[in-house]
């Protein structure tokens, strides 16, 4: 459990950081990527966060790797490289630093740490979990191949290292449904998404896909009918829906896709009004970029992914705190599951 007040009492004697309209003006470059979600009395409160960190960052020889369900302060003011679970997944291989500062949830730090072992990497929060990655264990990976022997499993990013131990490859929202069609077997069982699975058994029909129930807090709670009712209220509206959502929601929708496909879409066609049926800060984060697009509607909030805050990573990357450590014999087997995923999605050219 943090001790917020004694993190806070050691920030405030190495750094300064008071509210500064000079210092946020100073650095309006930065502040130009979130002006339409961010205030600039917000701003002014960020700014001296942002500057402490980006620079402690070259100190460290440090990058930051923030997921797309960042807040807007995190993913553009301090984050190296953004993206979704696959990218961040791939840029961890690459990156050359000594440190890494993962800016998402504690699976995807483990993931980190499994592809670069010789690299530290740093977990602002370790209570930003993940309910998905929670709803299973390697046990329940040995549970379904008892059902279906003989039948490959292929199990989300959005997991324990155990659990990826156990596995024989992968997947993240983007490349699941290629990776279960390029599977040797006419059984795939899916792990833990059971509406990622059913989506994918959808569109990819000449496979007997079998899976686990798990689902995502996020995404669970969008119902058919919240779909309809908006669209009714708000016609003209282009509903965008993440593949972890229910396959009933999926339909209702106009395209579902990845974080990293959802982005695309959205650039691509530029919708004069668009609602992300996906975590909140998706929005956020393309707005900007995106200022022809009128992004509306409700959204669920990921309460892990909001345990990362500014403070949290200028305290880690301060102090060095919060390293992440993997199994040896664990990290070796996941790594083969994470690595078979990425060597087919760059076979595949996804």
């Amino acid at each position: 459990m943090f001790d917020l007040p004694a993190q806070r009492a050691h920030l405030s004697e190495k750094y300064d950081l008071a509210p500064s309209p000079e210092l946020a003006a100073s650095m309006s470059e930065i502040y130009s990527r979130m002006s339409r979600v961010v205030s600039p009395m917000d701003w002014a409160i960020y700014a001296p966060y942002i500057k402490a960190i980006n620079d402690l960052k070259a100190e460290r020889n440090a990058v930051i790797l923030g997921h797309n369900y960042m807040t807007p302060e995190i993913y553009h003011g301090i984050s190296d490289f953004g993206g979704d679970s696959l990218q961040l997944a791939i840029k961890a291989t690459e990156v050359e630093a000594d440190v890494i500062v993962q800016c998402g949830v504690h699976f995807m730090a483990e993931t980190s740490k499994i592809l670069s072992p010789e690299k530290t990497v740093l977990m602002p929060d370790m209570e930003a979990g993940c309910s998905l990655a929670e709803s299973i264990t390697a046990e329940g990976i040995e549970e379904m191949r008892r059902r279906y022997p003989g039948a490959p499993v292929v199990s989300y990013v959005n997991t324990t290292a155990e659990v990826k131990a156990a596995s024989d490859i992968c997947c993240t929202s983007s490349n699941a449904a290629q990776i279960v069609a390029a599977m040797d077997s006419d059984t795939v069982i899916m792990t833990p998404d059971q509406y990622l699975a059913q989506n994918v058994a959808r569109d990819v029909p000449q496979k007997n896909v079998v899976w686990w129930e798990g689902s995502c807090i996020v995404h669970e709670q969008y119902r058919p009918q919240d779909l309809r009712d908006f669209r009714e209220w708000n016609p003209g509206t282009r509903l965008i829906a993440h593949p972890e959502c229910p396959p009933e929601v999926v339909a209702e929708a106009d395209f579902s896709g990845s974080t990293s496909g959802i982005i695309k879409y959205v650039t691509d066609e530029k919708p004069e009004k668009a609602l992300l049926i996906t975590e909140c800060s998706m929005a956020s984060n393309i707005a900007d970029a995106l200022p022809e697009v009128d992004f509306v509607g409700p959204c669920n909030m990921c309460p892990y992914m909001k345990k990362i805050t500014l403070e949290k990573v200028l305290f880690a990357l301060d102090t060095m705190t919060g390293q992440i450590e993997v199994n040896t014999e664990v990290a070796a087997k996941a790594r083969l599951s994470v690595q078979r995923m990425i060597d087919l999605s760059r076979q595949l050219g996804i």
